[in-house]
C-alpha cells in the first residue's frame, strides 16, 4: 500500500508532477486485467483503465484465448499474460483488478477469488447474475475491507452529474414518476431487461432510492411466461425469458417507476432511457456512451392545445467521450484511499440485479413482490 492517503490519491488519479511536488512516492500499486475474448471480450475499454495513471503498475493480463491474449497484452502494455486468472493472482498478487469480461456468468467466481487474494475490484456490468451471487461477493469484500466498483459509468458522466445537481435544486419540482424504456431492439424483452435494463434500474435507484415493491408482467408471444420459456443469450447474463416486459416499481414518497421493453414500441418511445416526471416539469435522460438530458417545462393550455418543447439541459456537456469510463475509475481509486464506497459501488450494482430478479419473481407468481427479495436465487432456475 502507499504510505499515505495523500500520496495514494495523487498517484491514483494521475496528477502530473505529484512526485516532484511531494517527493518520492511509495512503490506503485500492482494492477491486472482479467478478460475472456472467447466469451464476452472486454466491456467498453475496461482493459485500458489503468493506462497513464501514476502510482499504478500494470503487471499482467489473464485471457484463456492465446492469440487474443497476446494481442490485448501488447495493446495495453501488460508485461506478462496468463491463460488462467488463478495463475495470474498467484504469480502477480495484484492489488487492483479490472474484471473486464462482459459475460456475467463468471463474475461471482472470479470476483471472490480476486477478493480472497486481497485485490480491490472494478467489474463490468451486470455485476452478477443473481442476488445470491451478489450477497456472497459483497460479504467477502466487507470482511476484507476491499472496495468494488461496477461499470455503470453513466452515473458519472458530466451531463448526468449536472442533471443530478439541477434536480436537487428543483429543476422539475417534486419527483413523482419514473418511466424507463429499454433499447427494444432484437434483444427486446428479457435480454434487454438484464443487459441494458440494469443501467436504467441503477438510475432509478440513483434518483428515487431503494424500491419498495415490484409488480410485473412478462410475456412470450403474447402469453404470460412460465419457467420453461427460459433461455440463455450470447452475453451469458443468466436465464432470461420473454419478448415483452412491463414492470412497475414503488419507491418512497409515493414515487412510481415503470420499465417497458417491447420491440413494437421501439419507434414510438425513441432512444432507450429514463423519463422523470415532476410537479413542475419533465426531464428525459437519453442513454448512450454520451448520454443527453432534455427538459420539458409545462406551458399554459391555449385554444390550440399545449405545445411543450424539449430543450437540452446543457448542449455543451453532450459530447462523445472516448474515455467515458475514466471518471468512475478515478472515483474508485479515491474511494479506496478515503475508505468510502465509490459512487458506482457494488451495492448499487447488486440493487440493479435485484430489480431484474423481482420482475421475474412477480411475473411468474402473478403477484407483487417486496424488497429485499426473500428468494435470492434466480426465479427462472429450477
Amino acid at each position: 500500500m502507499l504510505s499515505s492517503r495523500r500520496e495514494f490519491i495523487l498517484s491514483a488519479v494521475g496528477t502530473v508532477g505529484a512526485g516532484r511536488l511531494f517527493g518520492a512516492a511509495a512503490p506503485p500499486l500492482r494492477a491486472a486485467v482479467i478478460g475472456h475474448t472467447g466469451r464476452g471480450d472486454y466491456g467498453h475499454g475496461l482493459e485500458k483503465i489503468f493506462a497513464g495513471r501514476l502510482g499504478i503498475e500494470l503487471v499482467g493480463l489473464a485471457d484463456p484465448v492465446a492469440v487474443n491474449r497476446t494481442r490485448v497484452a501488447n495493446q495495453i502494455g501488460a508485461p506478462r499474460a496468463y491463460s488462467d486468472w488463478r495463475e495470474l493472482l498467484a504469480q502477480e498478487r495484484p492489488q487492483l483488478i479490472s474484471l473486464a469480461m462482459r459475460h456475467a456468468d463468471q463474475h461471482a467466481e472470479i470476483a471472490l477469488g480476486c477478493l480472497r487474494s486481497g485485490a480491490h475490484l472494478y467489474v463490468e456490468k451486470p455485476f452478477t447474475r443473481t442476488p445470491a451471487e451478489a450477497d456472497s461477493v459483497l460479504a467477502e469484500a466487507k470482511r476484507r475491507g476491499l472496495k468494488i466498483a461496477v461499470a455503470h459509468t453513466m452515473r458519472m458522466m458530466p451531463v448526468v452529474l449536472k442533471f443530478r445537481q439541477a434536480l436537487a435544486a428543483g429543476l422539475i419540482g417534486e419527483l413523482r414518476e419514473l418511466r424507463a424504456y429499454g433499447k427494444q431492439d432484437a434483444r427486446a424483452g428479457g435480454e434487454d431487461l438484464m443487459v441494458l435494463g440494469t443501467h436504467l434500474f441503477d438510475f432509478m435507484r440513483c434518483f428515487a432510492g431503494d424500491p419498495l415493491w415490484c409488480s410485473a408482467r412478462v410475456q412470450q408471444r403474447k402469453r404470460d411466461i412460465v419457467k420453461s420459456d427460459r433461455r440463455e443469450v450470447k452475453d451469458q447474463v443468466g436465464w432470461v425469458a420473454g419478448d415483452q416486459v412491463n414492470a412497475q416499481f414503488a419507491f418512497a414518497n409515493g414515487v412510481l417507476g415503470t420499465f417497458s421493453s417491447d420491440a413494437r414500441l421501439r419507434e414510438t418511445t425513441g432512444r432507450w432511457g429514463l423519463e422523470l416526471l415532476g410537479s413542475k416539469g419533465v426531464a428525459r435522460l437519453n442513454c448512450d456512451l454520451a448520454p443527453e438530458v432534455l427538459v420539458r417545462r409545462p406551458t399554459e393550455v391555449a385554444t390550440v392545445g399545449r405545445r411543450d418543447d424539449w430543450q437540452p439541459l446543457d448542449a455543451a456537456l453532450v459530447q462523445a467521450a472516448p474515455e467515458h469510463n475514466l471518471a468512475p475509475v478515478t472515483d474508485w481509486l479515491a474511494a479506496i484511499a478515503e475508505n468510502r464506497e465509490p459512487e458506482c459501488n457494488a451495492r448499487n450494482g447488486a440493487g440493479a440485479v435485484e430489480m431484474v430478479m423481482a420482475v421475474y419473481a412477480s411475473a411468474l407468481n402473478r403477484t407483487r413482490v417486496e424488497f429485499p427479495l426473500k428468494l435470492r436465487t434466480h426465479p427462472l432456475a429450477d
